[in-house]
Order: structure tokens, then C-alpha cells, then sequence
């Protein structure tokens, strides 16, 4: 399940832009109240819950939006309580999540979110950052012992390769050289091999079979169903007319950004994703024109996507993947708590456990 790590304190998080959202339209269910409260993360007691609550409804790791950028990046040196020269948003991780008393029940790992943020902070870093990129994540998160491996090799995720490549000049051979030491660090430091997984929102046409024949990728995934199936309706669409735009993509193809080919043609395993909803419009600080505008994040919105109808889909993605060998049996959910986004996973006021609850009734736990 991915973590988007962004709800510490709730004087240097989104929390306050979650409180304020307003209703945008007949119906639309806004603001979301977390049953909660509005806890820090950063707080191992706080995330604790969370281990608890994943693990005993059959989550078995939080893939974290993790954020590295070049040390002189003056658009975040400004924030100190959530950057530290080059990781960014990244204390759920490592004084909630790794602090907590509780990290053995569940799996980590991270999701390199190499976007720009905004005009100023640029995801394609020096290659020397990458560098020092690769040293950090194999001392403090490779080697804990909750890290997620797969056959043995930890996985990493990039979310933008075609980002990742312009550190490079968008050169193959050079990035594909970064790739193999990165890869050669991981061996070093006792592991099989890395396991690099990238996101289809990156990764498409031309650039997927590059990546897996200069960067030996080793799955593919995909973060939200939108990025595949852009929603039809405004301001919003069924939550059954999003899933199967997505489901009849993977099948078929004819959808986008790595999908316009069914996944079965992907030349590696595809881990197929359920996205729980969609609601971006807290991000458009109730402006006026969010009727008129259809830019990120004044676009539609999903509705009616109930625990039940998310438990439908559940159960249809384990149904595809059970056809999987065992170490390909993967799904990908967004997400934990991508309030921001309405998809979430932790509990609301108006469903409650419900979410989780639809998780456990289709894979169970421990």
C-alpha cells in the first residue's frame, strides 16, 4: 500500500488544507474526517496504530513516496521541519515508522517520487546525487530488517523514469551505467541483487523496452488509476466506470501511460493496482472557478466507490493475480493516506474501518 508521508504536525502538513475542504458540488462529500484525529505521523506511538491497524487487515508493506533532491534546492531549505538538505517528507519514515516499537509487523519500502515541485525543485538531480542516493537508502533502509525484499534483493521503485533519464541527458548508456552501480552497491552490502520496479506513469512505449533492456528492470507497476483511465465525467465520475477503464487497460490496452498495449505484453511482471478513489479538489483551496478549470487538481472527482464496490475490486485483482507464479503474486493499493487525493485507506467518519476491513475480508492476515 502506497504512503504518501505528508500528515505530521498539523502546522507544517495538509492537515488544515483537509479540514478546510468544502463541498464542490450537489452531493460531494468534502470535508474527509479522519476517526482518528488529526495525529502525527512523525510520532511512533501515532504510526504504530497504523502498523497495527495494515498488518491485522492483511497489508503486508507501505511502499513510501520517498523524496531526495539536490542539497542547494533553495525551494525547500526554507522548511525545516520537513527537509534536511536532501530528503524531503521523510520523517514518517524514520522517526515514525522506524521508531516504532511495532516495525516488525509490517514491510517497508520506498518509492523514489522523482517529480519536479514546482517550478524550482527539479526530480532530475545531479548523478552524483543519485549517488549519494544510492550509499543512503542501502545503509538506513536496505539493511533494516523489515525492509521488503523479494527473492532476497530489496525492492525500489522510481516513479518518473523518463525524469529519471534527464539526469543523464536522457543518454541510456549512462544511466544504464548508474543503474549497474547502484546495483553493484547492493550486492556488496550481502544482498542477491536490487530489485528495480518502475512506475508505468513514467514508463511507456519506446521508453519501457528501454528500460528493461538497459536498466534489466525487474517489474512494473502503477501508483492510481487515473494516470491509465482519465475520468470521463465531470465534476465527477463513478467509481465503477474508473475501475473498469482500468481493468479493461490491463486486459485489452487502449488506455495510457504504459497501458496502450494490454499488460500481458509488458515484458515484465505487472503488478496490477486498486485504487481506492479520487478526490483532489482539497488541493484547489475551494477556489471559484473548480467548475470551469479541469488542470491538477480542479478535475473530476470519484464517487460512489464504497468499501463494498472496493472489495469487488480487491477480489477481481487477487482473482488475476492468483494466476501469477508465487513471487509475482503482487498488488499494488492507493493508498494508506492520500487524503489529499481521496484515496485512503485509514479510517473516516463516515466509513470507518470499512476500507480496510473490505482488504481483509479478500486476503485476510495473520
Amino acid at each position: 500500500v502506497y504512503y504518501f508521508p505528508n500528515f505530521g504536525p498539523v502546522f507544517s502538513s495538509e492537515w488544515p488544507t483537509i479540514k478546510a475542504a468544502e463541498p464542490q458540488f450537489n452531493g460531494h462529500q468534502q470535508p474527509k474526517v479522519p476517526m482518528w484525529g488529526y495525529t502525527n505521523e512523525n510520532d511512533p506511538v501515532a504510526m504504530a496504530q497504523k502498523i497495527d491497524a495494515a498488518a491485522d487487515h492483511g497489508i503486508d508493506a507501505f511502499i513510501f513516496d520517498w523524496y531526495y533532491y539536490d542539497k542547494d534546492d533553495s525551494g525547500l531549505a526554507g522548511h525545516p521541519n520537513t527537509w534536511d538538505g536532501n530528503k524531503y517528507l521523510y520523517k514518517a519514515l524514520e522517526d515514525g515508522f522506524l521508531y516504532a516499537e511495532n516495525n516488525s509487523k509490517l514491510k517497508f519500502s520506498i518509492m523514489w517520487a522523482n517529480h519536479d515541485l514546482g517550478e524550482n525543485v527539479k526530480g532530475a538531480v545531479q548523478p552524483e546525487t543519485f549517488e549519494s542516493l544510492m550509499d543512503y537508502v542501502i545503509e538506513n533502509y536496505f539493511k533494516h530488517p523489515s525492509y521488503w525484499k523479494i527473492d532476497g534483493c530489496p525492492y525500489f521503485s522510481i516513479y518518473q523514469f523518463h525524469t529519471f533519464l534527464e539526469i543523464y541527458n536522457n543518454n541510456y548508456e549512462e544511466a544504464a551505467a548508474a543503474i549497474e552501480l547502484f546495483r553493484t552497491k547492493v550486492k556488496a552490502a550481502g544482498f542477491p541483487d536490487l530489485h528495480l520496479n518502475g512506475v508505468l506513469w513514467g514508463l511507456k512505449g519506446e521508453l519501457l523496452t528501454n528500460a528493461v533492456n538497459y536498466f534489466k528492470l525487474n517489474s512494473a507497476t502503477s501508483y492510481v488509476w487515473i494516470h491509465h483511465f482519465g475520468l470521463p465525467s465531470f465534476p465527477s465520475t463513478d467509481y465503477k466506470v474508473a475501475a473498469e477503464g482500468y481493468f479493461n487497460g490491463v486486459k485489452y490496452g487502449g488506455a495510457d501511460n504504459g497501458l496502450e498495449n494490454p499488460a500481458s505484453t509488458i515484458p515484465v511482471p505487472y503488478h496490477i493496482n486498486v485504487s481506492m478513489g479520487w478526490d483532489s479538489s482539497p488541493r484547489c483551496r475551494n477556489a471559484d472557478d473548480w467548475m470551469t478549470r479541469r488542470d491538477y487538481p480542479f478535475g473530476p472527482v470519484i464517487v460512489n466507490n464504497t468499501p463494498y464496490l472496493f472489495k469487488r475490486y480487491l477480489a477481481k485483482a487477487k482473482e488475476l493475480t492468483m494466476t501469477k507464479p508465487e513471487n509475482e503474486r503482487i498488488i499494488t493499493i492507493n493508498s494508506w493516506n492520500e487524503w489529499g487525493e481521496g484515496s485512503y485507506l485509514e479510517p473516516d467518519d463516515v466509513n470507518g474501518m470499512g476500507y480496510l476491513e473490505a482488504v481483509k475480508e479478500v486476503f485476510g492476515a495473520e
